[in-house]
């Protein structure tokens, strides 16, 4: 048996005919930009989110730039932030002319340690961007307070968190502006690239508007240097098709973590997701991360060092996996501040020493609502296989 990490195909097969309908009639409209299926999508995915507005563009990463450039972030601002994330979440704040600033992660839930965030403010720090990492969301009441106390302005990343809640409330509906993305593997996926940014703020959402069209508030007028960053409608179609079931399916991706938690909970060689998720924290599972903390499975695998990059615990763990069907993806291998792209901003090897543990550690199982029982029982057998042998 093979075990992918996710299916889109799997997904295709339920949603297929409905989705192939909402294209088509998108194509017989003859309106490929904009038009009624952008604005129904918008206006449904404001209602999801708790916000006053949203307004769809091109990626979760044109979103953080689109935030950013709205909040008047830019030269010589800072920005404060995790390093283990997507690269993306630095790398928009860079494109503003804005510095990143990154504070280390908690190490039970690998979110950033919002102790650490008014330690890192200085006169230059214009905003908090806390990352909603694998769909956990952070406590949004402890950082909204650290902003408000500071000044600062608050920027969610909610890339990875469509659906996930904190204290019953959606993530991207306590900041300034909520970023999201539709990249086709996240829980509320397009066919394409696809992002959209929330807020309650009339200007904002007119400011984001403008620039997600070449600065343009009216044809051929434009106020500011803007982008062409907007979704298109083929890609809106598919997710006002999805968006109706994306609870169901979070709710089904929950019933697969707790299947893994409850099988895996007894190898002290792997750590689970954090146990902490108190009813404040509704977690949309986007990922189901572990991490393997020592070697005492080593003698019992037939995958040797040669097989992978280097002689990790979490390489050897992946390769043997790999070998027995199960396919899985590491979700960061290299924190942002370790990055070459970054050296001119001074962290070294040892900055941020739990990021970099964690970056060592970590593998992602397969999770996808279509995940099957039996697909479920498999991969935790090939995990007992390797620690029982």
């Amino acid at each position: 048996m093979q075990i992918p990490p996710f299916s889109l195909e799997a997904q295709i097969s339920e949603i297929g005919e409905e989705i192939e309908e909402a294209l088509i009639k998108v194509f017989r409209s003859g309106k490929y930009i904009g038009g009624e299926e952008v604005t129904s999508f918008e206006k449904a995915f404001a209602l999801a989110t708790e916000t006053s507005y949203s307004v769809s563009c091109n990626s979760g990463t044109d979103a953080l730039i689109l935030a950013l450039r709205s909040l008047n972030i830019g030269q010589g601002d800072e920005v404060i932030t995790s390093s283990f994330s997507f690269f993306a979440t630095a790398e928009a704040i860079t494109s503003v002319g804005a510095r990143p600033v990154f504070v280390d992660i908690d190490p039970e839930n690998y979110l950033m340690d919002l102790d650490l965030i008014e330690k890192a403010i200085t006169s230059r720090t214009k905003a908090i961007l806390p990352v909603h990492l694998f769909g956990h969301p952070l406590n949004m009441d402890k950082i909204m307070a650290i902003a408000e106390g500071n000044n600062l302005k608050v920027i969610e990343d909610c890339a990875q968190a469509a659906g996930a809640h904190w204290r019953g409330k959606p993530v991207g509906s306590y900041g300034d502006v909520g970023c999201f993305s539709f990249f086709p593997t996240k829980n509320l996926g397009a066919a394409g690239d696809g992002g959209a940014i929330t807020t309650n703020d009339f200007y904002l959402a007119k400011t984001i508007r403008e620039l997600a069209i070449h600065g343009m508030p009216k044809r051929y007028f434009h106020t500011n240097i803007g982008y062409n960053s907007r979704l298109d409608s083929l890609q809106a179609a598919i997710l006002n098709v999805k968006l109706t079931r994306l609870n169901k399916w979070i709710e089904q991706r929950k019933e697969i973590a707790t299947n893994y938690r409850n099988k895996l909970s007894f190898f002290k060689t792997i750590r689970l997701p954090s146990n902490n998720l108190t009813n404040k924290a509704g977690h949309s599972w986007n990922q189901f991360v572990i991490r393997i903390i020592d070697n005492s499975f080593i003698q019992n695998i037939k995958t040797t060092s040669e097989d992978v990059s280097n002689n990790q615990n979490r390489d050897l763990f992946k390769a043997e996996l790999h070998r027995l069907g199960v396919n899985t993806i590491i979700y960061y291998p290299i924190p942002i501040h370790l990055q070459p792209a970054y050296k001119e901003l001074g962290y070294k090897e040892g900055s941020l020493p739990i990021t970099e543990k964690v970056c060592n550690e970590v593998i992602s199982l397969p999770i996808f609502p279509e995940l099957k029982s039996i697909q479920q029982s498999y991969v935790i057998d090939k995990i007992k296989e390797i620690f029982r042998k």
